[in-house]
């Protein structure tokens, strides 16, 4: 028996009494987990402690739960759920593994008028990206690398594509950004300070780029989007207006904001980041905007609905990063970084077109969840 990732997603967004039962190796283990607004209790056990003594192995198993069991691919968690079964264990196995379970895309409408609003969610990254439609055309904001999945839905809606944007050169996934418009001929937006690899210094080699900058406006059906530079975690960094939501990228998030180190500046860029927060959006944007971020740190910063998104005033109030000097702001992101992922720099030469993995190579580096905001956002060690 097995279970989709679309519905183990629904089991997890709401209270459950399942255990999931990792089996593949604890290196693997410990790089990608299964997480949602209930992440059940989940136990590490490799599929070869069965094989090696599998009396011994079935007593460390609750009797009394639904059983999910996970590997990479599903074989061998199938495998295990086969001997659980013979023990009268409720099991299921998760169909096509944590490969599968990162390919998972989810959507959740943004309440509109007269103009859709689609917030897309890969939980598996803990990526969010965008679909705007007003009369009958489309934009879309930080596209992940699954294009297809962005086409077909697109199609659904019966919408044409217009132009597809990057709220800057992302480093923790592959964008499907350029792919996207590559394949439905439409152009591609990016800042120019983001057009050089940050460590190469190599221009990008990308199809139907063009170049956004501050002040650049771009028009479908009744809506137009306005772009807002704010450096900081990348040089490149944008913010886009559109009505009454910011679409703020990794600038701001609901639980902390963009770590400047990613771009190899940490010290030089941590000021950028402040001033893009306090002396621009807060100064320049109105408290009753929505903001929709293109990240998350945790599935229960969600609302009800699944949901990410908060106004900009309550966003201020309740993240508590946000709320000291300049001086100790910098500080503490400098004595706050999280350790560099070593495919961060492979994953930008991608996104910039510098690099082509393959499919297999392309999953392996966005393996486990992004770790794009500062490091307070992971833990409860928020400010004094």
């Amino acid at each position: 028996m097995s279970i989709t990732p679309e519905e183990l997603y629904k089991k997890i967004s709401q209270k459950n009494n399942l255990l999931l039962l990792d089996v593949r190796n604890p290196e693997d283990f410990n790089a990608s987990r299964v997480e949602g607004r209930f992440t059940p209790e989940t136990i590490n056990i490799p599929y070869y402690e069965f094989i090696e003594d599998e009396q011994k192995t079935l007593k460390r198993i609750p009797k009394d739960r639904e059983i999910v069991a996970l590997c990479n691919k599903g074989n061998s968690s199938d495998f295990v759920v086969e001997i659980l079964k013979k023990q009268q264990i409720q099991a299921c196995n998760i169909e096509g593994g944590i490969t599968a379970w990162g390919n998972l895309y989810v959507t959740h409408a943004i309440p509109s008028e007269n103009y859709e609003i689609i917030q897309i969610d890969r939980p598996a990254r803990g990526c969010l990206s965008y679909l705007l439609i007003s009369n009958g055309e489309a934009l879309v904001i930080d596209p992940s690398r699954h294009i297809s999945f962005y086409k077909q839905l697109i199609a659904s809606k019966k919408a044409k594509l217009k132009a597809v944007f990057d709220t800057h050169a992302h480093a923790d996934h592959i964008s499907g950004g350029a792919a996207l418009a590559e394949a439905e001929k439409v152009p591609y937006f990016l800042h120019p300070y983001d057009a050089i690899h940050p460590f190469d210094m190599l221009p990008a080699k990308l199809s139907h780029y063009e170049m956004l900058n501050e002040g650049f406006s771009f028009k479908i059906g009744e809506l137009t989007l306005k772009v807002l530079h704010v450096p900081g975690h990348t040089l490149g960094e944008v913010c886009f207006l559109v009505r009454d939501y910011l679409f703020s990228g990794d600038s701001l998030f609901l639980q902390s904001f963009g770590r400047p180190d990613l771009g190899g500046q940490g010290k030089a860029w941590a000021p950028l980041v402040y001033n893009s927060l306090f002396e621009t959006i807060r100064k320049e944007i109105p408290g009753t905007t929505l903001v929709l971020p293109s990240h998350y740190a945790s599935a229960q910063e969600a609302n009800e609905s699944g949901v990410f998104a908060q106004k900009l005033d309550d966003l201020f109030k309740s993240n508590r990063d946000l709320q000291v000097s300049k001086e100790a702001f910098i500080q503490y992101v400098l004595d706050h970084l999280p350790t560099l992922p070593p495919q961060y720099q492979q994953i930008k030469r991608v996104n910039l077109g510098l690099a082509s993995p393959t499919e297999e190579e392309a999953a392996e580096l966005e393996l486990g969840k992004n770790i794009c905001a500062l490091s307070t956002a992971y833990n409860k060690n928020k400010f004094p």
